[in-house]
């Protein structure tokens, strides 16, 4: 884990020491939309500057460094890029879904459009298909999972706080545990900053263009925003790529909801988390929609 401690220590001396020059002006505005956009709820958002890590605005940075929840199908191209590099899946073989999924006696059900039947990796990705990645993830062994999710960072500081809480990745001892686990339920806690540190290395991946076998993980990411299952966070005129996740709080009887995703997508500048604790990825992906378009409108003057 030593390279994690290392990115960890870059985050954190950029986050606390912006570079010279920085637009304080966007800055101030970014916090502006957040503040306005996280108005009367209960949740963090945290957006950075994928370049450097500095924080460009932040509500709830408590909530978002110590909060620890599971995160839902934010984990999801995580699980299909171990699946790449594993082998054993490949990226346009089709899988058809028939919604009505139960896994170990939790209800799994698709929420995608029924419409949505025959899907490849892209398009289980983008819908968040969870008979797709129920199915695919059993191809994996419990320690591989285990292994892709830490290879992330979801278990690791980010370095965006002083101090924060360490996520727990579990090692499924079951198949269903592990099914479970890789659509992000059971098995597997995390916090916001985890979260987005683990984002930001997707974002840095991209910038390099260096993408290799995981063409299909960065497609199905700006697909979900564009007209899959996070479209609540889409700007016209820049494209944005992330991911929602739902899941079942241990707090309580209802749902939480996570976005996690970065842009421009071609080219990232900012990436951003939102956690609300009460509500959907949906919701969370419509809180980010509010800073990711001051940011698309602040770079276009």
């Amino acid at each position: 884990m030593g390279w994690q401690w290392v990115m960890a220590g870059i985050l954190a001396a950029a986050a606390v020491f912006p570079l010279a020059g920085q637009n304080t002006g966007q800055t101030e505005k970014l916090q502006q939309a957040a503040d306005k956009a996280m108005a009367g709820r209960s949740g963090a958002l945290v957006a950075i500057d994928v370049r450097t890590g500095t924080i460009l605005a932040a509500h709830d940075m408590n909530l978002a460094a110590h909060g620890l929840a599971r995160p839902g199908s934010t984990v999801k191209p995580f699980v299909l890029r171990a699946l790449f590099e594993s082998g054993r899946v490949d990226a346009e073989q089709k899988l058809v879904c028939r919604r009505v999924l139960r896994i170990g006696g939790v209800k799994m059900d698709c929420t995608h459009p029924p419409t949505v039947v025959n899907m490849n990796a892209e398009d289980a990705l983008a819908y968040s298909c969870n008979s797709y990645f129920a199915e695919m993830a059993t191809r994996l062994t419990a320690d591989e999972l285990q292994a892709a999710l830490r290879k992330a960072g979801l278990d690791a500081p980010s370095g965006l706080a002083k101090e924060e809480s360490v996520g727990n990745i579990e090692k499924a001892e079951t198949r269903e545990a592990l099914q479970l686990e890789a659509l992000g339920d059971r098995g597997i806690e995390v916090t916001a900053l985890e979260l987005l540190g683990a984002y930001r290395k997707l974002a840095l991946q991209k910038r390099s263009g260096n993408l290799t076998k995981d063409e299909a993980v960065f497609a199905g990411l700006e697909e979900s925003v564009t007209y899959g299952m996070a479209h609540a966070a889409n700007v016209g005129g820049t494209k944005v790529a992330g991911k929602t996740g739902t899941a079942a709080s241990r707090a309580s009887i209802g749902t939480h909801g996570f976005f996690v995703g970065y842009a421009p997508a071609e080219k990232p500048e900012i990436a951003i988390v939102v956690y609300l604790p009460q509500g959907r990825g949906m919701d969370a992906a419509a809180v980010a929609q509010s800073v990711l378009a001051e940011f698309a409108e602040s770079e276009r003057k």
